[in-house]
């Protein structure tokens, strides 16, 4: 966290096979170090994800009407659908899961879509021919993100001295979340003020979060050395921005870092008029089933070492997750 404030990764050498092991013991060191990573050559092509881009902007540039077509249920437990401006409130967890801060409102709007084959949380899209093609997009990007996951769990699994299927075995019915985001443009002092905020600091519940980031900066991440000290982490062409989760964290008996992060006013970017720019994101959470029971990771633990959780049902530290958002 010194001349950079995470580390970078080129996944090429994991992905022809070259040097696997390497390139796990770095994204593995990083989680561990940062638990943030860049990663760069990670399998989908530059031109499909600007594709990806392209219908997001088109999808927030509808009416207000028209995207409520597909409304975010108010059950904070059914993250699907749209979601206007500072519907969402980010929650922060303590370490125990028994207390929780509750930020200022989220100054931005989404848009969340998973497999659909989920039955337990069913995608919800607009009607039929209101915005053509746009359902179709959103799901061929889930299913490529659904590949870079595998692969990310792949390399995880190297690195921990494990034999690469093995969180693969963990989430094996896609349980995952693609997220499109639009900041609109918003007063600079608002920001200041706290008055709204684009998303407070927080850390991911989940076992991995991975962000395909815009042309606009403002995300931030906390030196994990030094609390309440922010660092930029600005776009890298052709990167992604990968980090892990609560549930890794607590997976991995705490060898494994959570860091917080948060998205403010772009640096370097002057307000026109008083106003910052909007910003566009794609973030894909990665999940494990609903059906598991997670224990630690074998070698995470030892006699000197032991066990800091007990074992834990997916299902239900989600829904305490996923029900306090809204």
């Amino acid at each position: 966290m010194s001349s950079h404030p995470i580390p970078i990764v080129d996944f090429t050498p994991f992905l022809d096979g070259s040097a696997k092991q390497q390139a796990a013991d770095q994204l593995l060191e990083s989680f561990k170090s940062a638990g943030f990573v860049y990663l760069t050559n990670f399998g989908i092509p530059e031109g499909e994800v600007s594709e990806m881009f392209g219908w997001l902007k088109h999808f927030f540039a509808l009416s207000h009407e028209t995207k409520m077509l597909a409304p975010h249920p108010d059950s904070g437990s059914h993250h699907r659908g749209y979601s206007y401006p500072c519907q969402e409130k980010e929650i922060q967890y303590s370490d125990s899961g028994d207390e929780f801060t509750i930020a200022p409102p989220s100054m931005k709007e989404s848009f969340e879509c998973g497999s659909e084959d989920n039955d337990f949380m069913p995608n919800i899209w607009p009607p039929e021919g209101v915005f053509p093609g746009f359902k179709e997009a959103c799901l061929s990007f889930f299913w490529k993100c659904h590949e870079v996951e595998q692969n990310i769990l792949r390399a995880l699994a190297l690195g921990f001295g494990l034999e690469e299927e093995w969180f693969l075995r963990y989430h094996e019915t896609a349980n995952s979340q693609l997220r499109l985001h639009h900041y609109p443009s918003i007063s600079s002092e608002l920001l200041e003020t706290n008055k709204l905020t684009r998303i407070s600091a927080h850390t991911d519940f989940d076992t991995l979060t991975f962000l395909f980031q815009g042309e606009i900066g403002g995300l931030e991440v906390e030196d994990p050395n030094e609390p309440g000290k922010y660092a930029a982490v600005p776009p890298i062409p052709n990167s992604i921005v990968l980090n892990a989760g609560d549930f890794l964290r607590r997976w991995s008996n705490d060898t494994i870092r959570s860091t917080m992060h948060r998205v403010v006013a772009p640096p370097g970017v002057v307000a026109k008029d008083g106003l910052l720019p909007s910003r566009y994101s794609i973030p894909y959470f990665c999940a494990p089933d609903m059906s598991m029971i997670i224990d630690a990771i074998p070698g995470t633990w030892s006699a000197d070492q032991p066990k800091k959780y007990e074992p834990v049902s997916v299902k239900e530290y989600a829904m305490k997750r996923f029900a306090a958002n809204y």
